[in-house]
């Protein structure tokens, strides 16, 4: 029984941690916005510099990540053409995946952080470390015509500790999805 209360902190944040949701950033240059609203046509770029780690760069995921952009882009009017077309915009993506650690605390009654003030009554409290995997996505829209950067989003989430295949599917397209919900992005308001 002791151990059930040793163990179920440790369960309880993994499973908390794999219904974790992807955390998606964006930025843009200010001075494009008006370009980006008259773009159409877009095409892929190849990546600028490939990934050393094989989860990341491999023709699976590359084919996952612009499966994902192209539905998203042309559910929403853009079009699709070859590079030599002169598109408006060109698309590129980079990844990663990384270690990360997590250290929670909790008493061995309740499971709750150690206090002070209830420690002592509830006995010792114990650390848990946790190693698990981070992914990273980032999409970039470059202005084919002026050859700048001008958008880009980033999608970072818990892999977990051993990340499935679908898994890892289901939240590039996650990921994806949330990023692209903001392009074109919409000029800011004069204060």
């Amino acid at each position: 029984m002791r151990l059930l209360f040793r163990v179920l902190p440790v369960l309880v944040g993994l499973g908390l941690a794999s219904c974790a949701g992807v955390d998606v950033g964006t930025n843009y240059d200010p001075a494009s916005v008006q370009r980006i609203d008259a773009f159409h046509t877009y095409a892929w770029m190849s990546q600028p510099q490939k990934s050393q780690d094989t989860r990341v760069n491999n023709d699976i995921t590359d084919a996952e990540v612009k499966s994902a952009v192209d539905s998203n882009l042309q559910a929403r009017g853009y079009q699709k053409v070859d590079a030599s077309e002169n598109p408006d915009f060109l698309v590129g993506w980079q990844g990663a995946i990384t270690q990360q650690l997590s250290a929670d605390t909790a008493d061995n009654y309740w499971g709750y952080p150690w206090d002070p003030f209830w420690g002592s009554y509830y006995g010792p409290s114990g650390s848990y470390v946790r190693q698990y995997d981070v992914g990273t996505l980032i999409l970039d829209v470059v202005d084919a015509k002026a050859k700048v950067l001008v958008w880009r989003g980033t999608a970072k989430t818990d892999l977990g500790t051993s990340p499935s295949i679908q898994g890892k599917r289901d939240k590039t397209d996650e990921g994806v999805k949330k990023m692209l919900e903001q392009f074109p992005p919409k000029p800011e308001k004069q204060k």
